[in-house]
């Protein structure tokens, strides 16, 4: 049985009651994100889970009614697919004009690494980074109109992890990230066995990046962190050796304990105290290293994902 080991902060005691409040949690029909829906709920917020499988987040909407006895809305969304995010978008504005926390907790971790995103980039960029980027990018005016309707800055909570580490330098970057003759020979070069985890490393840097942006030009009505939420028994494993799925089962925590700092950052941490930070569990602030506190590489980034989107 893997240890929880409970920290001081405890969601069901420290967090206050979110009755009228709206969130998002993309990824939220397992791990890390199903907790997130099922703490928010119980704390009486209007919750959508936003999901890119139908019946799976169907099921796990049903299940959240029978554990909290409240229902939260189901959200179709493919992260690794730019149409489907404005759909989803669309249809989330068409139903709510504001936002309190967008929790982009949903993602993919080294899978196969031939497979691409309907845009053709690297499966995970498009999905952790990409995806979330436009995502935000079309619900900035609820998150603005959450500011307005409270006088409190709205939440963007973004789920990276201290796999940042093995993001590619500068020069790889963007080679890395979109499919090609360019990707294939990095590919064969750092081997099957690192190769996705470099890809790994460049889309949880990308989460840090895109947290930054946020945290630093719409700071007037968001404020937006990153995290490394621990190491957490998750479907998200589904792709690791063997070996790293057994040691997961013996030490990692359980994905309750999984949600913790995101849900302390994204409910009781004051906006000063986590406007551009990043942090590890829980609610710990740290710098992070290497290619993810590159600056320069940050707001390439940026606007590379800004290209990407034009048209959708």
């Amino acid at each position: 049985m893997a240890p929880t080991c409970p920290p001081k902060f405890d969601p069901a005691r420290d967090i206050p009651d979110f009755t009228g409040k709206i969130i998002l949690v993309t990824g939220g029909n397992s791990g890390i994100g199903y907790e997130t829906v099922k703490m928010m709920l119980f704390k009486n917020a209007r919750v959508y889970l936003a999901a890119r499988s139908s019946n799976k987040g169907k099921a796990a909407v049903d299940q959240l009614e029978t554990d909290t006895g409240r229902r939260a809305e189901f959200l179709e969304l493919d992260l690794a697919d730019l149409r489907s995010v404005r759909k989803a978008a669309d249809t989330f504005l068409e139903k709510e004009s504001r936002l309190d926390v967008l929790f982009n907790n949903g993602g993919v971790m080294i899978p196969p690494t031939e497979e691409l995103s309907a845009q053709g980039y690297d499966l995970q960029f498009g999905t952790n980074v990409l995806g979330h980027f436009f995502l935000t990018e079309l619900l900035l005016p609820a998150l603005a109109e959450s500011h307005a309707h409270s006088s409190v800055p709205a939440r963007i909570i973004n789920t990276s992890s201290s796999g940042y580490t093995t993001c590619p330098k500068r020069a790889l970057f963007f080679d890395a990230v979109k499919g090609g003759p360019a990707r294939d020979t990095l590919i064969k070069k750092w081997g099957k066995m690192q190769a996705p985890w470099n890809l790994y490393g460049a889309s949880k840097a990308g989460n840090i990046f895109i947290a930054n942006h946020y945290a630093k030009n719409h700071r007037n009505v968001v404020v937006s962190c990153s995290l490394h939420p621990g190491l957490i028994q998750s479907g998200i494993q589904r792709n690791a050796p063997a070996v790293l799925k057994f040691v997961s089962g013996i030490a990692f925590s359980a994905p309750n304990v999984g949600a913790y700092t995101q849900l302390w950052a994204g409910t009781t941490a004051s906006p000063d105290e986590i406007n551009g930070k990043y942090f590890t569990p829980v609610g710990v602030p740290k710098t992070p290293g290497g290619p993810s506190s590159d600056a320069e590489l940050e707001a390439e980034v940026i606007a590379y994902l800004r290209e990407a989107v034009e048209g959708f």
